[in-house]
């Protein structure tokens, strides 16, 4: 398992054998089953998450109790309450395993060392950091701009095993349709 986040680091920022031993040193490798949570709304966020094998979701409750889907991680994404995470506050949204999920972790105090220790860390770091708000203000222009059709067909052309691997009603909550507009998108 630690080779695929040594391939998934070198696609960015090449490391040695050695940058990489001590990369590893600052992660956690943890196990998860399905419908397990990784971060509680209103609690502590200790960790960010790099998603080995598996599939999340990043969910946020609003006051009435529904559930919206902010994101999915799957294999090789990076995933947490970053908000709650950077600033050490509650948390504002949950992360839950969808399927069984096997992650590498990272803390904060880690993460800020790893980043001051080995400046090559730092880089892939805020690389990844910007490919991510970069897909946060995509999915934001979407919503804003695109009918629900159009996001229909944007996801599933950009992520077409999602389709096989959440249900229908995750779907919906994520494109921000009812499950059964979602029935005739997808008809």
């Amino acid at each position: 398992m630690k080779e695929k986040l040594k391939e998934h680091i070198d696609k960015l920022i090449p490391l040695t054998d050695d940058e990489f031993a001590f990369v590893l040193s600052h992660f956690k490798f943890e196990k998860y089953h399905k419908n397990d949570f990784l971060i509680q709304q209103g609690e502590d966020v200790d960790d960010c998450y790099y998603v080995v094998t598996g599939l999340l979701k990043l969910i946020y409750m609003d006051q009435g109790g529904k559930q919206h889907i902010v994101s999915f991680a799957m294999e090789d994404w990076w995933e947490s309450d970053f908000s709650a995470y950077f600033t050490q506050s509650k948390a504002k949204m949950s992360l839950q395993c969808i399927e069984n999920t096997v992650v590498f972790s990272i803390g904060l105090s880690d993460y800020q060392k790893l980043s001051t220790e080995l400046p090559k860390m730092e880089r892939f770091f805020l690389q990844k950091s910007n490919l991510g708000h970069i897909a946060s203000q995509n999915r934001i222009i979407s919503f804003l701009t695109s009918s629900a059709n159009e996001r229909y067909e944007q996801l599933l052309k950009q992520y077409p095993t999602l389709f096989q691997r959440v249900s229908k009603t995750l779907l919906a909550s994520y494109l921000g349709v009812s499950r059964e507009t979602l029935s005739r998108l997808s008809s």
